[in-house]
């Protein structure tokens, strides 16, 4: 395993969050092979060095590798001051875990839950324009102009969105149902393009990433992923 930077290793443990991980290294209450720690950065190896905290022996923390079909209303971040339900709260794991990206509370669908940071890096990086696919029901009926804009690409803020795949499943005068596959992942992307062409989103579904789907699995439910799939993830994700 290459070296990592110690707080990261501490906060993969579960020992805390990354920044309060820093605190207790400046506190000098972690060891690395015996010796007090107590400057950043620090890089270790968590499979060969023994590190401690306070005294505690931590294990490195094994991968772990989840797909949810997130409900609606549910967030994708760890901490919620609102106390919200969290994604989180929905996968049984001892192991500290985070979502690979975000959909927002009224998104749902798939989403990756992990502790593989080096993962979740590649997958949320945008050189690698991961294929991402939503099923959307509009208020009212889409047209083929509307259609061409959203394949073409359509400007937001950040500048002109990439090239779209766009499945028209149902067409009536009072709604319609697409399946949209775009390569970015901008902030509620999909819901801004369809607003952009004059569609308003009646509800949004994440239904595949890569090769990952949520066919089979209930809403609120998660299954891990296997070897195959994880396998899978890297390869698209590989230099």
């Amino acid at each position: 395993m290459t070296e990592q930077r110690l707080q990261k290793v501490l906060a993969a443990a579960g020992v805390d969050s990354r920044r309060k991980c820093e605190e207790l290294i400046l506190d000098g209450d972690v060891r690395v092979n015996g010796k007090v720690v107590d400057k950043l950065p620090v890089f270790v190896d968590p499979e060969i060095d023994v590190i401690t905290v306070n005294g505690k022996k931590i294990r490195a923390a094994r991968k772990v590798y989840f797909l949810l079909n997130k409900p609606r209303g549910v967030i994708c971040t760890n901490r919620d001051p609102r106390g919200r339900k969290k994604a989180i709260d929905l996968v049984h794991t001892s192991e500290r875990i985070f979502c690979v990206g975000r959909l927002d509370a009224d998104t749902t669908g798939l989403i990756i839950l992990t502790n593989d940071s080096e993962l979740t890096n590649r997958l949320t990086h945008p050189r690698y324009g991961i294929a991402k696919t939503y099923v959307v029901r509009i208020n009212g009926e889409i047209s083929g102009e509307q259609v061409v804009k959203l394949k073409k690409g359509v400007w937001l803020a950040e500048g002109k969105t990439g090239r779209a795949s766009v499945k028209i499943l149902k067409r009536r005068h009072n709604e319609s149902s697409i399946e949209i596959t775009i390569r970015q992942g901008l902030n509620r992307q999909v819901r801004r393009m369809l607003a952009n062409v004059g569609l308003p989103v009646k509800a949004l579904t994440r239904t595949r990433l890569g090769k990952l789907t949520i066919q089979g699995l209930g809403v609120g439910k998660f299954r891990t992923l296997t070897s195959v799939e994880v396998a899978h993830l890297k390869k698209i994700t590989a230099d």
